[in-house]
C-alpha cells in the first residue's frame, strides 16, 4: 500500500484533482508514516494538504490536522 502526502506553504489552497499531477509529493508504505511526515511538516513551516491512499484513504488538511490533533492528546502523559 502506499501513501502520498502532498504540500504546500502555510496559506495554500485545497488541493483541486487538476493541480495533483502538476505538485510534488512524499510517498510512503504507512499511513502513519505518512501521518508523521504530515507532523513534520507542520513543525517546519508548511502545510500538509492532502494524504491519499492506494487503498481509497483521502484525508484533507482538515482531517490531517483533526487526526494530529487527536495522535498528540493521546502521545500526551496522563496525571
Amino acid at each position: 500500500m502506499r501513501y502520498r502526502v502532498y504540500s504546500g506553504p502555510k496559506g495554500s489552497e485545497d488541493v483541486a484533482a487538476f493541480a495533483k499531477s502538476r505538485m510534488l509529493f512524499k510517498e510512503f508504505s504507512a499511513l502513519d508514516d505518512a501521518l508523521s511526515w504530515a507532523r513534520r511538516l507542520e513543525h517546519d513551516g508548511r502545510t500538509p494538504l492532502l494524504i491519499e491512499g492506494d487503498d481509497g484513504t483521502r484525508l484533507d488538511r482538515r482531517a490531517i490536522a483533526d487526526a494530529l490533533r487527536v495522535s498528540h492528546r493521546e502521545a500526551a502523559p496522563r496525571a
